[in-house]
């Protein structure tokens, strides 16, 4: 029997007035592992005791995406034989070239290093910020991918694989962990107000876990997630009434079909909406916060403002229960294939305050055990020009930084080559990199699989050999 309303079958009753609650199809805002089969959650094998690790404690992630391939011999990992080769041809062998025809001599590194903290650390003098957090984080130097091109270097990063449309690693998390409340999006994207990054909504999509796992994008400005707003016009009693009767559509459809699992997940989106439109905006609102802490992540600078008030809500929604959180930036900023040392100096001027920030702001709340920070890009760069003052792609090393939750402070992991083209020592491949992360969060990555194509699918299933937990990083 099909239920009608002034001549409008029930789908076209929902698509025309159920505004922005029915447009908002929030079966993917919420990884909540009690929807069990529904959403496929639940059946991932977590953490199994290892007496020679010590137990997880991170229960959330801050990612810093910095697309584009951060120059790792400018900024974390100093070789002086880059300016003593400076201007002469490279004699370290051969390289392999991205743009081989537009391939120089060796390129110095344009700013001065120095050690950091107590242990050390030797950073770029373009980050005076992380400086201060050297003893917190760990620097990996011997980051290495299998791909020399942004899109596919971005997928493997983001989801283990080469492919696109596959999971990404919140997704999984998710998918292993569940949400932790549900009145905000268990997983959530802070994009660039200027827009999208290179490959787009890929960098935050569930693949083919169930759409409940993906990335849930929060835009700057008054209305952070689409449709969540009352349309204009809507007095409040009428807007109660229309939901009231969109609700009991819905229930009534449900007990006459009870073996479409779909309709109950999607009579609890409609209730998550309604609780997301008062948790969403208090989430987000920074007026509460102190001016000290809203000059510590540089939200009284010009260039540091934007980014810093995404660091600080980062904060704020971890300290909500937000599973996963990311922060990227338009386009990709970070392929410095020319102009290389003036657009390092800009690109640190907006983000190194803010990300060092946050870093000391969830350690003096109490949150850094339990919150992992992470900075990285998909690559690194070469240490010869790029026609006059750039650097090309590079595959074979790269720097990544990395923060709180059972990881290792003050502490540098891996070497590459004197040039910085290869990381030769202690090397740690993404996928090693997931299986740690993952294992951090209390689970285990073999464990965590979901059928696809006949085969128990997973984020580290990439390599020919297995991936491994990089025991050196933890603490």
């Amino acid at each position: 029997m099909k239920t009608t309303f002034n001549g409008w079958s029930r789908r076209a009753f929902l698509g025309r007035s159920a505004g922005g609650l029915g447009a908002l199809a929030l079966a993917h805002l919420m990884g909540n592992p009690s929807r069990g089969s529904e959403a496929g959650a639940g059946t991932s094998t977590v953490w199994s005791p290892d007496p020679k690790l010590p137990r997880p404690r991170a229960k959330a992630v801050i990612s810093l995406f910095q697309h584009g391939g951060p120059s790792q011999m400018d900024l974390f990992d100093e070789k002086p034989a880059l300016n003593r080769w400076n201007g002469k041809p490279f004699p370290g062998g051969e390289l392999e070239i991205h743009f081989d025809k537009q391939a120089g001599n060796v390129l110095g590194a344009p700013y001065a290093f120095k050690p950091c903290g107590q242990s050390g650390m030797s950073l770029s003098e373009l980050l005076p910020h992380t400086a201060k957090i050297a003893d917190d984080i760990t620097l990996i130097r011997s980051m290495m991918t299998g791909s020399v091109d942004h899109e596919s270097a971005l997928r493997i990063l983001h989801t283990g694989k080469f492919l696109a449309g596959l999971p990404t690693l919140g997704a999984w998390l998710l998918y292993g962990l569940g949400s932790a409340n549900d009145n905000l999006p268990a997983y959530v994207v802070l994009g660039d107000p200027g827009g999208l990054p290179v490959d787009g909504e890929r960098n935050w999509s569930s693949g083919f876990l169930p759409a409940v796992f993906q990335g849930t994008p929060f835009r700057s400005g008054p209305s952070p997630v689409f449709h969540l707003q009352t349309p204009g016009g809507i007095r409040p009693g009428a807007r109660t009434n229309q939901l009231a009767f969109v609700d009991a559509l819905n229930r009534r459809h449900a007990s006459r079909h009870p073996e479409n699992s779909e309709l109950p997940a999607r009579i609890a989106n409609f209730e998550t909406a309604a609780r997301m439109q008062s948790a969403v905006p208090e989430a987000l609102d920074l007026s509460g916060e102190s001016e000290s802490t809203k000059r510590l992540y540089g939200l009284d600078k010009p260039d540091t403002e934007e980014y810093g008030r995404r660091c600080l809500l980062a904060r704020r929604l971890v300290e909500r229960g937000v599973r996963f959180v990311q922060l990227f930036l338009s386009g990709q900023p970070w392929d410095t294939h020319d102009k290389n040392a003036e657009r390092l100096k800009g690109l640190c001027a907006k983000t190194d305050q803010p990300s060092a920030a946050l870093v000391q702001d969830l350690k003096q709340r109490g949150l850094l055990e339990s919150t992992v920070v992470l900075w990285t890009g998909e690559f690194g760069r070469l240490p010869v020009s790029q026609g006059k003052d750039g650097r090309d792609h590079n595959r074979h090393a790269f720097s990544t930084w990395v923060s709180g939750g059972g990881f290792k402070g003050g502490y540098v992991h891996g070497a590459t080559d004197e040039f910085g083209y290869r990381a030769v020592e202690n090397i740690v491949s993404v996928p090693n990199f997931h299986a740690t992360l993952l294992h951090t969060l209390g689970i285990h990555h073999r464990g965590l699989t979901f059928p696809h194509e006949g085969r128990e699918a997973s984020l580290t299933d990439f390599e020919v050999t297995d991936a491994q937990i990089v025991r050196e990083l933890l603490a």
